[in-house]
């Protein structure tokens, strides 16, 4: 079984910075793909950065420039840095990996952007 434990959401005022983490653990031989998706409510979910074993990244155009995905493969984690953050990036992150062929997803965290 491989789990994916998120952390770092919270309220935060317009502008400001968040940084979450996405630990994975459990039975795990190869992490390939990971990234981080968000769900607002009533909305789909959505690809927010997705970071390759070798750092390759993809942003989604709604975040570019705002947003940092890194990934420390030692520790099976990847982060996520969210700079100039809007109400609109109100939603719940979810963090998801590509281990050994398999696709897993974390619980979430809320992220909370409001004066």
């Amino acid at each position: 079984q491989v789990q994916l434990v998120e952390s770092g959401g919270g309220l935060v005022q317009p502008g400001g910075s968040l940084r979450l983490s996405c630990a994975a653990s459990g039975t795990i031989f190869t992490i390939y793909d990971m990234g981080w998706y968000r769900q607002a409510p009533g909305k789909e979910r959505e690809l927010v950065a997705a970071i390759s074993p070798g750092g390759g990244t993809v942003y989604a155009d709604s975040v570019k420039g705002r947003v940092t995905i890194s990934r420390d493969n030692a520790k099976n984690t990847i982060y996520l840095q969210m700079n100039s953050l809007k109400p609109e990036d109100t939603s719940v992150y979810y963090c998801s990996a590509d281990v050994d062929g398999m696709n897993y997803w974390g619980k979430g965290t809320l992220v909370t952007v409001s004066s």
